[in-house]
């Protein structure tokens, strides 16, 4: 496939603004899904990366693509390839989000770069967002996301890499099609790949259905807020190894090391999924 990426660089710089209200539900929704016993309400800070939750694109039916994706065009610039995936990202928290507050998300698109790997054509977008309250600086983000080629064929999953063996904390966590629909409710994210089994593992031929990264990133963010409750996390750091697929529970692990956690997941088959690091500020 020939892909024009300087026409695609024409995309970098372009910016969009968005405002909502941190409405408490979506973060109510959230914490009951994680079997949290006390549910935020309106006023408090919202967990770090739980701001996933708003600011969502919402395209109408006529404007969502076959693979349940939005079409192609927009803010983000037309990559002609099939598959999108968020394959890594990063955020600087300064000061916490509240619930029941208006906020505004500065996005624009920082590069755009064409890549050839051992799966063919790749091209990874970087998007960054600054997040305000009341007119002060919240977080600072960055979103990697890749645009892949779709397979004809089934293939095996990457190796991949065992679990650490040592870590300081590890929970399981049962992973099924009701959690992970529900994930993809609260995100307003359509991708079949995650609910539609007969699509998932006929069309994009995945072993079954996947698990969401970002999801996967707030698990272990979950984990890290109870090793160490009270301590605000600073710095976030994610990168998604190799695709989890729900065919088991997943293990949370992580280990911290004076003020910065190294975190993980793992999945059935005690192969990393994600790899992450968050660094601790100072007790409130």
């Amino acid at each position: 496939m020939s892909i024009d990426i300087d026409y695609l660089k024409t995309w970098v710089g372009r910016e969009q603004r968005v405002s909502e209200v941190l409405s408490a539900f979506p973060a109510r929704a959230l914490a009951a899904m994680l079997d949290h016993v006390r549910l935020p309400e309106c006023g408090e800070s919202l967990p770090p990366a739980w701001h996933w939750l708003y600011f969502l694109e919402t395209p109408s039916a006529t404007a969502t693509g076959h693979d349940g994706h939005p079409l192609k065009g927009g803010f983000l610039p037309p990559v002609p390839l099939p598959r999108r995936m968020w394959a890594a990202g990063s955020f600087d928290l300064i000061r916490p989000l509240r619930l029941g507050l208006l906020a505004e998300r500065v996005s624009m698109i920082g590069s755009v770069e064409l890549k050839h790997g051992s799966t063919g054509t790749l091209v990874f977008v970087k998007l960054e967002h600054e997040l305000r309250q009341e007119g002060s600086l919240c977080l600072r983000e960055e979103q990697i996301l890749v645009y892949r080629e779709m397979p004809v064929t089934a293939v095996p999953l990457p190796r991949g890499d065992p679990a650490p063996a040592v870590p300081e904390r590890v929970r399981s966590v049962a992973v099924n099609p009701v959690f992970l629909f529900r994930f993809s409710a609260l995100t307003y994210n359509a991708h079949r790949i995650h609910y539609d089994r007969d699509y998932a593992t006929r069309t994009e031929f995945y072993p079954g259905l996947v698990v969401h990264a970002p999801l996967l990133a707030i698990l272990v963010l979950d984990l890290a807020v109870q090793m160490r409750p009270g301590i605000p996390i600073t710095q976030f750091r994610f990168r998604a190894i190799r695709p989890t697929i729900e065919l088991g529970p997943i293990q949370l692990g992580g280990k911290c090391e004076g003020s910065e956690m190294t975190l993980w997941s793992s999945d059935h088959e005690n192969v990393v999924g994600l790899r992450a690091t968050a660094v601790l500020g100072d007790p409130s």
